[in-house]
């Protein structure tokens, strides 16, 4: 949720001091200007608080790996920028977004080293964020966007040799994935990611659209979904991503009915 959102949640959050992710701070124009009174009132709202906190990043219009050296360097730049933030903040992850989709898994086999100069560049984009984040304890996790394959993003963040990297799943977009691409279901991406799962975007959809809806209003299998989190040595961050913030609570309260969350 964003920073402004906060008193709205207060009480809920510092019940069981439970995972939370700060959203103001993804656009350009935030991290290019005085983003600090947005981190003093989040500090002062969250006074006390001992749940699980982090940020996600910059992603707009920014590409981790491209194939333009010079946009790779502004890339660079945001990826820091948020770290600023985060260490600001004491928060302790930060979300990206992969750089894989469908048309690359689909087209490499007549492009074999399509993936392994893709995942050069993004090396390339990322290793002063990951130095940075390593020195402030933070952990950057990749999160599935367009991702057909589950494995790729898990791959490329046990390529960087170091705790800073892991892995996100955001359910909605691996269920997107599934109807658009033939991507499997998002429980899948889940088994994938293992133990280098850090943190999840829990959002529901229809299997059209990114829709970011309340939970147990689309068409994703919860159930398979919390069994899959259940059999993994991993212990991440879970977060309700929703488009209407009024349907945080309705959603909680559809995850303690069906003995999942609470």
């Amino acid at each position: 949720m964003p920073v402004e959102e906060l008193p709205n949640f207060k009480d809920w959050l510092f019940d069981r001091d439970r995972d939370l992710e700060l959203q103001s701070f993804t656009r350009a124009e935030v991290l290019t200007g005085d983003w600090q009174p947005l981190v003093e009132e989040a500090k002062k709202q969250l006074d006390g608080f001992k749940g699980r906190l982090g940020i996600h990043g910059p992603f707009w219009g920014i590409p981790i790996d491209s194939m333009d050296p010079d946009v790779r360097t502004v890339v660079s730049t945001r990826m820091l920028q948020g770290l600023e933030v985060c260490e600001a903040l004491d928060a302790t992850h930060m979300v990206i977004h992969s750089p894989y989709n469908a048309w690359m898994y689909n087209n490499f086999p007549a492009l074999p080293t399509w993936i392994a100069n893709a995942d050069e560049r993004v090396h390339d984009t990322l290793a002063p964020a990951v130095k940075r984040a390593e020195e402030i304890g933070t952990t950057i996790v990749l999160e599935n966007i367009e991702d057909k394959d589950p494995h790729a993003r898990v791959n490329l963040a046990a390529s960087f040799g170091s705790d800073a990297v892991a892995v996100s799943v955001d359910t909605g977009h691996a269920e997107l994935s599934r109807h658009m691409c033939g991507a499997p279901p998002p429980d899948h991406f889940i088994r994938a990611a293992g133990s280098r799962l850090a943190h999840v975007h829990i959002q529901d959809i229809d299997g059209y659209g990114d829709r970011h809806w309340q939970i147990g209003t689309g068409c994703i299998a919860w159930h398979g979904v919390f069994e899959a989190l259940s059999t993994i040595d991993a212990n991440p961050r879970l977060v309700l991503e929703l488009k209407d913030y009024t349907k945080i609570m309705p959603s909680m309260a559809f995850l303690e009915r069906e003995g999942l969350g609470q």
